[in-house]
This record gives C-alpha cells, structure tokens and sequence, in this order.
C-alpha cells in the first residue's frame, strides 16, 4: 500500500486558521476536502492517506474522524488534544469512542508557535504525553531547529512511545541549511523511537525556484540521521500547492528517495508509516 502520510483538510469559511492570515497564503485561503484530494491520489497512484490536524480544535478531531469514517482511503488522523488538560485520557477515550475513533492513531500540537522553546517539557505536557502513549497513539512533533532540543529530551524521557517528525523539523531550505538544524537532526536521529516524515520541503524553498536537486542534499542528511526504516513520505498538500502541484511534489520527493536506493523509497512510501502509526493495512 502506498501512503501520503501527511495531508490536511480544511475550510476558512466554517472556521478560523490563524496561521493562514499571511498574504502569501492567499492561494490556498479556501476550502479542501476529501473530493478535491481523491483525484490527485489517483493520479498519483498512492492508495492511501493520513489527514493531519490543523487547528487547536477538539471539533476539528471530530470532524477528521466522521471524515475517516466514510472516506476508505483515509486510513489514520493526527488530531489535535490538549496536552495540558488534567483530564486529556478520559477526552481521548470519547473520541476513540466516536464513529472513526478507531482511525485516531496519534496526536499533534503546533509547537513552533508557543513562545516557550521548551514548551513540551513543561510538567503538564509531559504529563499529557504520559496520556497519549497510555494509549498507545503516536505523537507528531511540529517544531523548527528552535525546539528539538526539547523534542529530543522529549523522545528520550519516552523511551517506549513512538514519536514522528513533521517535516523534517522545517529545514532552513532558503538560506541553503544551517550548522544547527543539520547537528540538531542528527541527535534527533540516535533516538530510535522517532520517525522523520520527508514533506513540507518544497515550501520551506524557495517558492518558485525548488526541484529535486536542490531538495536532495536535506532528504539524504535526514536520511543519514534516521536509516531506510524511519524516513516517511508526506504530501502536506495542501500546503504544498504555494510552491508545487501534487504530483509535482510527489515526483520531487520520489526521485530523491530513489536516488537513495529503491528500497528507501519503498519503505517511505507505505511500511514505514505504516509500522509508526501502528496502521492496519494490506501491503
């Protein structure tokens, strides 16, 4: 089965995205759903998929999981929880309870936007962390080179929980890289409990002047961090769609992949996600 394993719906009619506001998120200052994305899938050929949250929203779990419920190819969602809250296990319980529920494989905050770079090592996170892993959910970080040290104490204080890096923690792609997020990927790497999704590149590029050359030297440093068996595929679509069609994105990061080795690419595109977020899928 081939997995995009990083892929967001939403509406900015029906409910507020603050970080949309940007000028130059124009483009996609609309709504996507599950009809738009059901062509590109296939025409890519990729069978499958795992919306990501977008929002601190409880409603906006719920709504992925009645969306998981009757879309086929959606077969996991990342939704958001608050991590803070004393009674987080009894609110994963009811949404595990729901129609979906049984598609909740992990959860996700925006915590590149908090002002406290430690923020995930706060005692009530951690303790909110303690409830996430109880039930065996995976947790997505969404940090730049700013967090990881917090990322990375976060992982090793969960030795036996399963963590999955959004984007590669957001590389500095524009700037052609830096010494910090490259040394800070590779701790972030000797930590075995945590996957690396390749998606979000093309975006952190240039907008306009991106290809698979110029992405290639980030995906093969991930690669070194993490080995064949922790890297995995994302779209981010519709982010991506700022700097690149669907199948431009998945072309891009294909051949990348490939020139690693075919079985690199293999595993990033489907047994890899399908190991971290403990999906159940048919190869």
């Amino acid at each position: 089965m081939i997995i995009d394993a990083h892929q967001h719906f939403w509406d900015p009619a029906r409910a507020d995205y603050p970080w949309m506001a940007a000028e130059e998120l124009a483009p996609i200052r609309r709504a996507f759903g599950p009809a738009d994305l059901a062509p590109l899938l296939t025409a890519s050929r990729i069978d499958a998929s795992i919306v990501v949250q977008c929002r601190s929203s409880l409603e906006e779990t719920e709504e992925f999981l009645a969306i998981a419920h009757v879309t086929p190819s959606v077969i996991g969602v990342v939704g958001w929880a608050d991590l803070t809250d004393g009674a987080l296990g009894d609110t994963l319980d009811r949404l595990r309870g729901l129609p979906g529920g049984q598609k909740l494989v992990g959860i996700r905050h925006q915590v590149h936007d908090e002002t406290d770079p430690d923020w995930l090592l706060r005692e009530d996170v951690q303790r909110g962390l303690t409830a996430v892993f109880a039930r065996d959910l995976a947790y997505d970080f969404l940090v730049r080179s700013r967090e990881l040290p917090a990322a990375i104490a976060t992982a090793q204080a969960f030795p036996q929980a399963r963590f999955v890096l959004d984007h590669a923690a957001k590389p500095p792609i524009a700037g052609g890289g830096s010494a910090e997020w490259s040394d800070r990927i590779r701790a972030f790497g000797a930590c075995g409990n945590v996957w690396c999704k390749i998606s979000g590149l093309a975006t952190e590029a240039i907008w306009n002047e991106w290809d698979a050359e110029r992405l290639f030297p980030f995906v093969a440093h991930a690669a070194s961090c993490f080995g064949e068996d922790r890297l995995i595929f994302g779209s981010d679509w519709p982010v991506c769609l700022l700097a690149g069609s669907y199948g431009e994105i998945k072309c891009a990061l294909e051949t990348c992949l490939t020139n690693l080795g075919p079985q690199v690419r293999d595993k990033a595109f489907g047994v890899n996600a399908a190991q971290a977020y403990r999906l159940a899928v048919t190869s």
